[in-house]
């Protein structure tokens, strides 16, 4: 597997072929309410050639965890502890100068919000030919042909003339698509992918996510693809790290995860989502009340206020103790193996059709 390969409390050897692998990372927000957890001992690892899924709601930590990774916080107003290596180099003890050099080149990212991440100032083209021009030495005509081409692999039509608009003149779909070429422009090792498809249309999204694979496929890149679409999540990656307030509760291949999910936060996000060969009639099942408070998170399980099982564990384990995530297949539950099977082959399974 190309996912986490220990606990979240008990360090771990990282893995030799892990071309990124992240350790126990916790980030924390000062804010005038208090400190915020955003991550909060997060582990795992992404292979080359590999894609790791992520998944969860709103607020769960998966872009915080991203955007981290890139060394894209204020860290003067931010506390990231625990370790992140890429390729063999820690980079959340690395300078700026050396991230900077990273950012764009060796690694990139497709940003949710392609209106918040484009310049209105300058050109698409030019926001395009920059990170070109400066990793890899190119002139500008040489940087220029490489934006038309990736402007082109994106679906954007009249690349030619589309290269000197600038972003407002771009529709929302072809910003974000602008987004993606220019997270492609130095054929990233490491792809971080937030949300890339959610503006458009079915037709340009799978373009889109064929180009993906055969950027990894011709690379070897490896791909970490955040997304609230788990039809995507089946048809793009390998393995799958389910995540809430900011912990992972739920990893395995995406086979096991989502063929025979073992967390009731997992089991509800399934449960929610409209199936085509499901009854037109039958009502979807949402997972109740909101996401905790990260100023406040709750005690033992965070997930056990929403749960609909932790009457099924003793001693009320799910309020007072956090439950692990064991190496290999795991959910972080403190349901035995057996309640699981039985309350997912009477209960879930039925409902998931």
């Amino acid at each position: 597997m190309s996912t986490l390969t220990k606990t979240e409390d008990t360090p771990a050897a990282t893995a030799p072929e892990a071309f990124l692998s992240v350790r126990d990372l916790r980030v924390r927000f000062s804010t005038e309410d208090g400190i915020v957890k955003a991550v909060d001992g997060l582990s795992f690892d992404v292979e080359r050639g590999k894609t790791l899924g992520i998944v969860g709601e709103s607020g769960s930590g998966k872009s915080v965890t991203n955007l981290t990774v890139l060394g894209l916080h204020n860290r003067k107003t931010t506390d990231i502890q625990g370790e992140i290596i890429l390729d063999g180099q820690e980079l959340n003890s690395a300078p700026e100068r050396e991230m900077e050099k990273l950012r764009g080149n060796k690694a990139a990212m497709i940003f949710q919000d392609p209106l918040t991440a484009l310049s209105p100032y300058y050109t698409v083209g030019r926001q395009l030919s920059e990170p070109f021009m400066k990793h890899r030495g190119a002139s500008k005509k040489e940087a220029r042909d490489r934006a038309i081409e990736m402007l082109t692999k994106v679906g954007i039509p009249q690349p030619q003339t589309r290269f000197d608009d600038y972003p407002h003149q771009f529709s929302g779909g072809m910003r974000q698509r602008a987004m993606i070429a220019m997270a492609l422009m130095c054929d990233p090792e490491l792809l971080i992918a937030d949300e890339p498809t959610t503006a458009l249309d079915v037709t340009v999204q799978a373009q889109i996510l064929d180009l993906l694979k055969d950027l990894q496929q011709e690379f070897g890149s490896a791909i970490i693809f955040i997304t609230h679409d788990l039809g995507v999540i089946a048809n793009m990656a390998d393995d799958l790290l389910v995540m809430y307030a900011g912990r992972a509760v739920e990893r395995g291949t995406v086979r096991e995860v989502l063929q025979t999910p073992s967390h009731p936060y997992t089991w509800g996000l399934l449960s929610s989502m409209p199936r085509l060969t499901g009854d037109i009639d039958e009502e979807l099942v949402p997972i109740p009340g909101s996401p905790p408070s990260l100023l406040n998170p709750p005690s033992g399980c965070p997930f056990n206020p929403r749960c609909a099982y932790s009457g099924h564990v003793a001693d009320s384990l799910c309020t007072t103790e956090r439950p692990p995530l064991a190496p290999g297949r795991a959910a972080a539950c403190h349901l035995t193996a057996g309640q699981k099977q039985t309350i997912f082959v009477n209960e879930i399974k039925p409902r998931l059709g």
